[in-house]
């Protein structure tokens, strides 16, 4: 096989949630050795279950930390150590392990690595060409908000994502759950590929200081430059689009089965008339025109609707993209296990755990993007909670039984979580009827032929 691309990088990954850890099994996927990094009473949340990922088959488990499918997807392919960061011996032996790695990963508030005395200058002091990743919800230095801690889920708000978001005079809305985590992950890795690239040009490590803040606004260029350019401010407009008419999101056949459509030029326009089956539409007075279009929209919104609600939604995106219209279903998470499409690129990885965790084969999503000389899977699963404690305490960095009976003694590591509990699992019937799930398939193993 060929050497995967971050192969002898050793990766210290001191995140927690969704943006950076994300980022670790990325780079663990292109070969890099990630540790994952958690305190004996400060597992990772996502271990938790709950909102932050169901436990497979809704059943705990007694390993439940070891579990919940968010913390197995974000941290495939990476080990795990755990460090009490909180006492002094445990930040020593964090100082020893960076003494023998090249990256540090982090995603604390500003003011805790410079607290333990591993802020860059510090991390510097231990290996000189150490490179420090930092992802923080504003940002590190003197602006007024650097201090402020932040999630994704809130930081809309202040990106203007929310204003931009949501239908035409309705309330500012979510454009997701955590959108804003997943542009960091992105961020992160290209970061690090390009410190990555200058410490070999230069010999030099370096901080990479990402901003959520920012990484949120960037994603809003262009309503930024109308702002300024023209003193325009862009508004909610649900599934419409600025300029072409129609676009939207139409039922077709099934329960809560939709497509969407879009049309950007007279062409298309004609081409969609004739598909429907009604080729007057194209010079009807209020459509004849893409400004008529738009002032019509409504009604022109309920003439495709009558049409599309008769149709299979894969029969018409094959039917509209043959025309050279812009169409595709709407898929929701179950419809992409079964998307002939993700199958054939084997985007979602079927994954096997050690038969002691009792886990089975899981479907994991791979990386949105393939090497043509370089084959890539995730190389494993996501590591047992401190199952990499014997290696790097005793092999790696050389400590002795006793010492490391003693870190164990004293809870510096462990094994197994000394705090936090699973969140409940909720009867799927019932968290149906609460509206907490949209569709449970009681048989989804049998359909997607895992054990």
């Amino acid at each position: 096989m060929s050497k995967l691309p971050l192969e002898g990088i050793r990766i210290i990954d001191s995140t927690y949630v969704f943006a950076l850890p994300y980022a670790g099994g990325q780079l663990a996927d292109l070969g890099a050795e990630v540790i994952k990094i958690e305190g004996p009473g400060r597992p990772d949340i996502t271990r938790s279950g709950g909102l932050y990922g169901s436990f497979p088959d809704n059943i705990t488990g007694e390993d439940w930390w070891n579990r919940p499918s968010t913390f197995n997807l974000l941290n495939r392919g990476k080990r795990s150590l755990t460090l009490d960061m909180g006492s002094e011996r445990g930040r020593d032996l964090f100082r020893e392990m960076v003494s023998v790695s090249d990256i540090v990963m982090e995603n604390f508030t500003p003011r805790v690595m410079r607290n333990w005395g591993l802020d860059y200058p510090n991390l510097k002091k231990i290996n000189p060409d150490i490179i420090l990743v930092s992802n923080t919800g504003y940002g590190h230095g003197s602006g007024p908000y650097s201090g402020y801690p932040a999630q994704a889920t809130t930081q809309e708000g202040t990106h203007g994502h929310c204003w931009v978001t949501g239908y035409i005079d309705d309330e500012p809305s979510k454009a997701g759950r955590s959108f804003v985590d997943f542009l960091s992950t992105w961020s992160a890795v290209f970061a690090i590929g390009a410190a990555l690239r200058y410490r070999n040009n230069t010999g030099k490590g370096q901080w990479v200081d990402i901003s959520m803040y920012q990484a949120g606004a960037m994603f809003l260029s262009e309503y930024l430059m109308d702002s300024i350019a023209n003193n325009r401010e862009g508004t909610r407009i649900g599934n419409r689009h600025p300029y072409y008419s129609p676009q939207g999101c139409y039922p077709t056949l099934g329960e809560d089965q939709w497509i969407v459509i879009s049309i950007t030029d007279e062409v298309e326009w004609s081409n969609l008339c004739k598909a429907m089956g009604q080729p007057e539409l194209e010079k009807h007075q209020d459509f004849s025109n893409v400004l008529g279009r738009k002032k019509n929209h409504n009604e022109l919104d309920q003439i495709i609707s009558l049409w599309t609600a008769k149709h299979d939604r894969y029969d018409l995106m094959h039917l509209l993209q043959s025309s050279g219209i812009a169409a595709a279903p709407v898929l929701d998470g179950k419809d992409v296990h079964f998307d002939p499409h993700y199958k054939e690129r084997n985007f979602l990885e079927r994954v096997k755990f050690p038969e002691h965790r009792n886990m089975g084969t899981r479907i994991l999503m791979g990386r949105p993007y393939k090497f043509s000389n370089t084959p890539m899977k995730i190389l494993h699963p996501a590591p047992e909670f401190g199952e990499g404690n014997e290696y790097y305490l005793k092999q790696l960095l050389g400590i002795d039984d006793n010492t490391y009976d003693a870190l164990v003694q004293d809870a510096i590591i462990s094994n197994i979580p000394i705090a936090g509990d699973p969140a409940p699992t909720p009867d799927p019937k019932e968290a149906l009827a609460r509206h907490q799930i949209a569709t449970w398939d009681p048989n989804y193993k049998d359909r997607l032929q895992i054990s």
